[in-house]
C-alpha cells in the first residue's frame, strides 16, 4: 500500500499548492508556462534522487507582488532573483553565506518576511473585505484546532470563495496572456525597483532553501539529511528563469508533506507532475475565476503570525547579543529582505570594527 500513501501525500501537497497558484494568477502570471517548471524540477529529482520539491510559494509571490507594479516587472525581478540563486547555487556558497551572517541573522531576516506576510493579509482586505477577513477568521480557527496547514488553506479559501461566489456574486475576469495556453516571451527590464526585487527575492530564497530544505530533509527520518541544497538552489532557480522569459509564475523550495511518505523522492515526483498536469490542461484559470485574491489572506496570515515570525524569531533573539538581529527583523518587516539582511551584515562586521561589538 505504499503506492497509496505516496499518492496521499502528494495529493495534500497539491491541494496546498492550488490556491497559491490562484494567487499567482490574481498577480499576472500565466500558469501554463509553469508547466515548465514542475516537468523540469521533476526530471532533475528522479535523476539525482532529491526529496525536496517545489511548488507555489505565497512567501515568494507576495514578496514578488508587492515589489512589482506590473506583470512585466515582476516576472524581470524573478529572472534576476534566478540569475543570482544560479550563481550561488554552481558555486556552492549558499551554506558559506549563511555561515558568514550567522543563524541569528538569518532567522531574524525570515520573522521579519512572516511580519510582511500579515500585513499583505490585512492589505488584501481593503479591496475585498468580507471576503478577506472571512478568509482570516476561518484560518484562525482551523489552525487552532487542527494546527494542520492543508486543513487551514483549503477550508479558509473554500469557504471565502463560497462567500464571494453566492452572495456577493464574485467571478473574475482573469486577462487572456494568464489564461492563454501559449508562450508569450516576457523581455525582461531593469531598474531600480526591479533590481532591489531581484536582492530581496534571492535573499528569501537563500533563507527559505536553508530552512525550508533542510526540514523537508529532516522530515524523511534519513540520516544524514539527503537534500543536496546546492542543486536544489541550482534546479529551482533554472526552473524561475525558463517561464519568468515566458511570463509564468515563481516555483520556490516548500516544506512538503511529501518528504514523509513511503517513497519521499517519488511523491515528491509525483506531486510535481501532477501539478503540471493542472497547468497543462488549464483546469487552474477555471477553479480561479471563482477565487478571489483575498481568499488566500486567511492563509497568509497564518503562515506570517504563527508559522514563520514565531520559531524564526525564537532563533534570532535567543543568543546573548540580540541587538543586531533585532534591526535585521524590523528592517526586513518595514522595507524587503535585502535591506533586512544587507543592514544585519554590516552592523555585525562594522560596529565591533568601531568598538560597538554588542
Amino acid at each position: 500500500m505504499h503506492w497509496l500513501a505516496d499518492f496521499l501525500a502528494a495529493f495534500g501537497v497539491v491541494l496546498n499548492g492550488i490556491p497559491q497558484g490562484i494567487m499567482a494568477m490574481t498577480l499576472g502570471f500565466a500558469v501554463f508556462p509553469t508547466t515548465f517548471s514542475f516537468l523540469f524540477v521533476s526530471g532533475i529529482n528522479g535523476v539525482f534522487g532529491s526529496v525536496a520539491p517545489i511548488s507555489f510559494q505565497a512567501e515568494s509571490l507576495a514578496l514578488t507582488g508587492n515589489l512589482g507594479d506590473s506583470i512585466r516587472e515582476r516576472t524581470s525581478i524573478i529572472f534576476g532573483g534566478s540569475l543570482i540563486m544560479i550563481v550561488i547555487g554552481a558555486t556552492g556558497s549558499l551554506t558559506k553565506i549563511v555561515s558568514v551572517l550567522g543563524n541569528n541573522i538569518m532567522a531574524a531576516m525570515m520573522a521579519g518576511v512572516g511580519i510582511m506576510l500579515a500585513k499583505i493579509a490585512i492589505q488584501m482586505t481593503k479591496s475585498e473585505k468580507w471576503t478577506g477577513w472571512i478568509s482570516i477568521a476561518v484560518a484562525s480557527i482551523t489552525y487552532l484546532l487542527t494546527k494542520d496547514l492543508v486543513w487551514t488553506i483549503v477550508l479558509s479559501v473554500v469557504l471565502s470563495s463560497c462567500y464571494a461566489t453566492f452572495v456577493e456574486h464574485y467571478r473574475a475576469e482573469l486577462p487572456a496572456y494568464v489564461t492563454a495556453r501559449k508562450f508569450n516571451f516576457m523581455k525582461p527590464m531593469i531598474n531600480l525597483r526591479i533590481i532591489r526585487g531581484a536582492l530581496s527575492l534571492a535573499c528569501l530564497n537563500i533563507g527559505a532553501n536553508i530552512s525550508y530544505g533542510l526540514i523537508t530533509g529532516q522530515m524523511t527520518g534519513i540520516k544524514p539529511n539527503p537534500v543536496n541544497l546546492n542543486l536544489l538552489t541550482s534546479a529551482q532557480a533554472l526552473a524561475d528563469m525558463g517561464t519568468s522569459l515566458l511570463g509564468g509564475a515563481p516555483v520556490e523550495t516548500i516544506i512538503s508533506a511529501t518528504a514523509s511518505a513511503p517513497e519521499p523522492v517519488l511523491a515528491g515526483i509525483l506531486m510535481m507532475l501532477i501539478m503540471a498536469l493542472i497547468l497543462f490542461a488549464g483546469w487552474l484559470p477555471k477553479i480561479g475565476k471563482y477565487v478571489p485574491s483575498a481568499s488566500i489572506a486567511g492563509f497568509l496570515f497564518i503562515l506570517g503570525t504563527v508559522v514563520t515570525f514565531p520559531e524564526n524569531a525564537v532563533t534570532a533573539l535567543s543568543g546573548s547579543n540580540s541587538l543586531i538581529p533585532a534591526v535585521t527583523l524590523v528592517v526586513t518587516a518595514v522595507f524587503d529582505p535585502f535591506a533586512g539582511l544587507m543592514t544585519g551584515g554590516v552592523l555585525k562586521f562594522v560596529l565591533p570594527l568601531i568598538g560597538l561589538g554588542v
